[in-house]
């Protein structure tokens, strides 16, 4: 957007008022109208460029681009074909529904942009024709003088040229948790965007003091704009779970052809059975070998996974977003508002009887304050009462006391000191009221602390009380002396020293409050503009020490260690500087001893070695956008599977291209939400720790499921293909394996869904993002298991012939031991790995019981209900029938856990 070509934008904050003023072709009171207009055509308005749209024909459609789905329609096809028209609606309604569901529940990436968009959606003060007018930020140009006041939300990149008392809230933007001081002189070229303190950013809010700035870049040319092209570039990548279903349709796909086409060939050549019903028998195979319940109980079971998390306040925007969280290796977690409160809070208090630890955190009264874990005596009450009466006067912060918590107006950490005095018994409001000022130096970063003037209290020998709150270094420099109850005492600067060194390297912000006597008023009145008086003759005595930090959050520390049991690495991703990021993640156990990267060395570092880096690093500080992106990205090269958590706009491109994007729902912006798949509606880290167990739950429930389901068709299509092979009559008819999937297939694989979390689910290391679906052993146990039903159903078959030569009969007695066997597998497929020879792995599901309960239910009807007989070619049976099929059913069950126990001890010693 600048005009002069001797500098860009980008080096904005290099250069004086002056020069962007010329460069950008403006002056300090405004441009004309007509300039307005010109610049309006020429450079358009101040918003976001919206993103190509997209037809909801073409994304409902694009729902059902999966190989499986594609398995799914050929299904439907092949039985409409046999002329099984329900079978195939029924196939079709459940793609469809599938399809409709995941339309709904898919998140657009053009929301997100939408959310950035409408953080510049405000009206503003701007200076036109030498007036003062109120306009839409979408009229903004560059060269337009804006003028902001504490409240404001800045609408544009702007050039600070006049600044007072200002301070502006950056964490959307830079990360950081403290608002920043603002001051008009350039700083070095090579300063990074959080430390320009003459520049104020699009999308971030003045708290304190007004300000006076040119706009030097709108629309997509401003910092917000840069990260909504970086949204629109991120690609979001595909679950593992996807991936993994992905690849299974694939492999059924070629395995049902060339099973098919197996058969097909074998009854041609040597069974010689006519081309027409041959046809048919190898489309029923087919139809049989598909397993159509399985979408259904996927979305089933990831929907349940969404209940159950909602419950425990994390809501999940994009079902597969469930099960990732179970195979999150990496958790990539923003600081301020996450690990943290987001709200300033005095920890810590220095006075000269003494070192004060403060208790309670965020903007409630409550805390206690002890000395050394002791209550405080006398005089160390008194002196911390002069400090706390100081803090509040020496303020412009105020809370509304008729909230909970209460609510600040002003700057959080002057909010931290009027917190501090209510623990320490004052009313900051009546205070406030009580003791009006009479004059101020508001606080500027060029001389470091504010001062305020009042009328003395009464037990003072003059008529003035002078209050000084700053920088502990610029304080000190003024005072002779220390305040204690029993009169001054010599001030020693190097003990003092000892203390603010102790607070820095917990990571607190030190902030010193000291008093004077004054006879004269020396002050300027509050709006005079005369430069500051040199304070240097007052008699300053040193109240004490403050220490201030936004606290880590206790949960989210016992949340990291229990993730870090699980095998999952968790590293602090924050815009604050190295020093305050370290003392932090020490308080929260990241790690030890903590492994550092700036983003400046992040960005410096070569792709290989950012990778091998990424692997082992606790921290990243001075994060920018970009660089929380980079770090994602070399996290997934890794093959790691990357949570992201976050709450402001800066986070959202790396939400994005995350495995699982995890915005904050209290304080989280519009944005960030939009991009990521799950909300966390408490703001809290420890919330993690609970979704990252039903994610795991999920996937475990999911895999017993699939292991349940493919048996089950495995074992009626090789009923049909051993039927072609011997050359026999179909121990099954279509329409009979129509009613097992229909009654069975579901019915009983959707308990599983239900299934509690194993008891060591969190001690297990996670997943690796290319670890099969499947292993060897559960692929071996689907080959075995179909291989028995399969046996059962024949072996009974020929026995039921060989004693009544009634075909009905011996078809139901097939179909009831297929079913009977489908139960008691139900039961094994509790756990995949563990024995279910216990009364626990039978009784503790109720959902297993009940289903078991109505499918046999369902049985008895297709036995002896004479309309079912009818429709579906089966006979009654007798005791003895029932009595061969329950002992056999129960027999299957026992080499079904012998196999369990075998298979990994003989065949796959190496395989866990």
């Amino acid at each position: 957007m600048m005009t002069d070509p001797a500098f860009s934008s980008s080096q904005v904050h290099a250069h004086t008022a002056d020069q962007i003023l010329k460069a950008v072709n403006s002056q300090a009171d405004g441009l004309s109208s007509e300039q307005a207009q010109q610049r309006q055509q020429q450079f358009g308005a101040n918003r976001l460029t919206p993103p190509a749209g997209e037809s909801s024909w073409l994304k409902f459609f694009r729902q059902f681009n999966n190989v499986l789905i594609y398995v799914l329609i050929v299904a439907a096809i092949m039985s409409w074909l046999l002329g099984r028209w329900t079978d195939g609606a029924v196939i079709f309604a459940v793609v469809l529904i599938n399809g409709i569901f995941g339309f709904i529940q898919e998140g657009k990436a053009e929301q997100a942009l939408a959310s950035i968009r409408s953080m510049l959606r405000v009206h503003t003060h701007v200076l036109r024709d030498g007036v003062r007018q109120r306009v839409d930020s979408e009229v903004l140009v560059p060269g337009d003088i804006v003028l902001l006041e504490s409240g404001d939300r800045v609408p544009a990149d702007l050039r600070l040229i006049e600044g007072i008392n200002l301070a502006v809230q950056e964490s959307a933007l830079t990360g950081e948790s403290f608002s920043v001081q603002k001051q008009v002189d350039p700083v070095a070229i090579e300063t990074p965007l959080a430390e320009r303190l003459c520049m104020l950013y699009a999308g971030t809010l003045v708290t304190q003091g007004r300000a006076r700035g040119v706009i030097i870049a709108i629309g997509d040319n401003t910092e917000i704009g840069k990260i909504g092209d970086m949204l629109r570039s991120v690609e979001p990548l595909t679950t593992p779970l996807m991936k993994q279903l992905g690849e299974l349709g694939h492999v059924l796909t070629k395995a049902i052809l060339a099973l098919s086409a197996i058969t097909f060939a074998f009854g041609w050549f040597f069974r010689h059975y006519p081309i027409d019903e041959l046809f048919m028998a190898v489309v029923g195979l087919a139809v049989a070998a598909i397993p159509e319940g399985l979408p259904a109980v996927i979305t089933i079971t990831l929907a349940i996974g969404v209940q159950r998390m909602a419950s425990h306040k994390a809501i999940i925007r994009r079902l597969p977003a469930v099960e990732t969280l179970g195979s999150v290796s990496v958790i990539c977690t923003d600081k301020t508002g996450t690990l943290t409160r987001n709200e300033m809070s005095a920890q810590s208090v220095q006075l000269s009887n003494g070192e004060l630890e403060i208790g309670g955190v965020g903007y409630h009264p409550q805390g206690e304050i002890t000395a050394e874990q002791q209550p405080l005596n006398s005089a160390q009450k008194v002196t911390l009462q002069r400090l706390a009466t100081a803090a509040i006067l020496c303020n412009d912060a105020r809370f509304d006391q008729n909230t909970t918590p209460w609510q600040l107006h002003g700057d959080p950490t002057e909010g931290a000191l009027l917190i501090l005095a209510a623990k320490a018994g004052l009313d900051p409001a009546a205070v406030q009221q009580a003791t009006s000022r009479l004059a101020e130096i508001p606080f500027e970063s060029s001389h470091g602390y504010m001062a305020t003037l009042h009328n003395a209290p009464e037990d003072s020998e003059t008529p003035f009380q002078l209050l000084l709150k700053g920088a502990p270094e610029r304080v000190l420099s003024f005072c002779s002396h220390i305040w204690t109850p029993a009169g001054p005492l010599p001030l020693h600067t190097d003990e003092w020293q000892v203390a603010i060194d102790s607070f820095a390297s917990r990571g607190q912000r030190v902030l010193a409050l000291a008093e004077a006597d004054s006879d004269t008023n020396l002050l300027p009145l509050p709006g005079n503009e005369v430069s500051s008086p040199d304070l240097s003759s007052y008699p300053f005595k040193l109240l004490g020490l403050v220490g201030i930090m936004d606290p880590p959050r206790e949960e989210a520390r016992q949340a990291i260690a229990q993730c870090q049991q699980a095998g999952i690495h968790v590293i602090m991703v924050t815009g604050d500087h190295a020093s305050t990021a370290a003392a932090i993640g020490a308080q929260l156990g990241l790690g030890a001893p903590l492994q550092i990267l700036t983003g400046t060395e992040l960005e410096q570092l070569p792709e290989l070695e950012l990778q091998t880096r990424a692997a082992k690093i606790d921290i990243v500080a001075r994060a920018t956008p970009a660089h929380k992106l980079r770090l994602v990205a070399a996290l997934q090269a890794g093959k790691q599977v990357v949570a992201m958590t976050g709450d402001g706009v800066n986070d959202a491109p790396a939400l994005k291209r995350a495995d699982i994007g995890v915005a904050m729902g209290m304080k989280g912006t519009e944005a960030a939400k939009e991009a990521a798949g799950m909300v966390l509606a408490d703001d809290n880290f420890a919330t993690l720790r609970t979704a990252v167990l039903e994610g795991r739950t999920v996937y475990d429930n999911l895999r017993k499921a699939l292991v349940f389901l493919l048996p089950t068709n495995g074992g009626q299509a090789l009923v049909m293909v051993a039927a072609i092979l011997l050359g026999i009559t179909l121990p099954i008819t279509p329409v009979q394996i129509l009613w097992i999937n229909m009654v069975s297939a579901i019915t009983l694989s959707l308990p599983l869904v239900f299934d509690k979390a194993a008891a060591n689910l969190m001690q297990r290391a996670p997943r690796q993002n290319d670890e099969a679906l499947l292993s060897n052993i559960l692929l071996f146990r689907i080959a075995f298991v179909s291989v028995l039903l399969m046996g059962l159903t024949l072996i009974l078959y020929n026995w039921s012939t060989l004693h009544q030569a009634d075909l009905s009969r011996a078809r139901t007695v097939a179909i009831n031991s297929l079913v009977g066997a489908e139960m008691v597998y139900l039961i094994s497929c509790r756990s995949l790995l563990n024995s279910t020879l216990s009364l626990t792995s039978w009784l503790d599901n109720g959902y297993a019981l009940l289903a078991i309960f109505l499918l046999s239910l369902m049985q008895l009807a297709l036995t002896y209900f004479p309309f079912m007989h009818t429709l579906f070619g089966t006979a009654a049976l007798d005791l003895h029938d029932w009595l061969i099929i329950v002992a056999s059913c129960l027999l299957l069950y026992l080499l079904m856990e012998a196999e369990k126990q075998l298979t990994p001890r003989l065949l796959f010693r190496n395989e866990k």
